[in-house]
């Protein structure tokens, strides 16, 4: 079964093809200065005459590179951005007395834990994002091909979440869930 996530397999196919041409080009260029290649003549100009390009054509050439540039950071920066920001959430009731530290990551490993181990999940992601006061959590939930999405919601909104939020000691958590399917046909063991 191909992959449903069809920007992945967009940005592979694209790094795959501008790899292969860049590998070409300077295979190409070496094997010419090397002198394997005859095609062209190493010490040949590249283009006829010795002439500048009219001023319209440097302009035009360097406004496509600087877009080019930004559209590539701007792909690179979004494959950065993959999750939330998470925080560390303090419980203080007396700070003379001292606080309690918690990583917002480090509260939800359980979580994640006890939904992997449900039928028909193949793997889990959270993030618990933003001050304790404004919580939200985004879930990744990959479910096996023979899983049942609408099961895995019920379970997931009568009986994991209303745990995790009882654990935390909040009375409203916003949620997210993705489904993603599995491409796998491996049999899992629980």
């Amino acid at each position: 079964m191909a992959s449903l996530n069809r920007p992945v397999r967009l940005n592979r196919g694209l790094l795959a093809v501008l790899g292969v041409v860049l590998v070409a080009a300077g295979a190409f260029a070496y094997a010419t200065h090397a002198r394997w290649l005859t095609v062209l003549e190493p010490a040949a100009p590249l283009v006829p005459g010795t002439a500048l390009p009219p001023t319209w054509v440097l302009y035009v050439a360097a406004a496509v590179a600087v877009v080019l540039g930004l559209l590539s950071l701007r792909w690179l920066l979004a494959q950065l951005a993959r999750r939330p920001k998470t925080q560390t959430w303090r419980y203080e009731t007396d700070p003379a007395r001292g606080r309690t530290e918690l990583p917002a990551d480090a509260a939800v490993v359980p979580f994640t834990e006890e939904v992997r181990a449900g039928e028909g999940v193949h793997a889990v992601r959270a993030t618990l994002a933003g001050a304790r006061s404004a919580p939200t959590l985004a879930l990744v939930v990959t479910v096996d091909q023979d899983g049942d999405p609408r099961r895995i919601r019920e379970r997931l909104t009568g009986e994991h979440l209303p745990r995790l939020r009882q654990a935390l000691d909040l009375d409203d958590l916003p949620v997210t869930i993705e489904f993603r399917f599995s491409t796998s046909r491996a049999a899992r063991i629980h």
